[in-house]
């Protein structure tokens, strides 16, 4: 087959570049359709949001759901176990899925041992991502050597008196 000739070159070169005058326009520029919709000015998943929706999905995606649920428990003690109750308690913290609890008195540690179902209801409903699993009541701080978290067993320290 002979090999064409410079002009027929130039032709099929001019013609590959700039189209066949005869022919339609098939090489229109076209632009991807982005179907997520995140490029076109009304499209879809473009509406705003609310700054509320917005923070919730940012504390769920960096998982502080439970601590922010927690601090607000402690935060509204006096509505949760009520007023009366509340000027005679105060939380004293949560530490794995514990709630404690400080009381003024004895008596007091007692009668909300016995409110302990009613509070651990309302804790549940209104603060489910919380985590409390349950209550601890303490009463004042007093020297005990016999009961409490760090007690040894033995007859405990003598002559510390006198």
């Amino acid at each position: 087959m002979a090999e064409p000739s410079e002009a027929s070159r130039v032709y099929l070169r001019f013609k590959d570049v700039f189209g066949d005058p005869n022919a339609k326009r098939v090489r229109a520029r076209r632009r991807p359709r982005d179907e997520t919709g995140s490029s076109v000015p009304f499209g879809v998943g473009r509406d705003p949001r609310g700054i509320g929706d917005t923070i919730n999905s940012l504390t769920l995606q960096l998982g502080w759901n439970s601590p922010l649920a927690q601090s607000e428990l402690l935060a509204s003690w006096i509505e949760l176990a009520g007023e009366e109750t509340s000027k005679h308690s105060t939380p004293a913290g949560i530490e794995d899925g514990v709630l404690t609890v400080q009381c003024e008195s004895t008596a007091w540690a007692t009668q909300l041992r016995m409110m302990r179902v009613d509070i651990m209801t309302h804790i549940a409903v209104r603060y489910p991502d919380a985590g409390i699993q349950s209550i601890r009541f303490q009463g004042p701080n007093a020297p005990s050597w016999k009961k409490g978290p760090r007690s040894i067993p033995g007859r405990g320290p003598r002559d510390t008196y006198g």
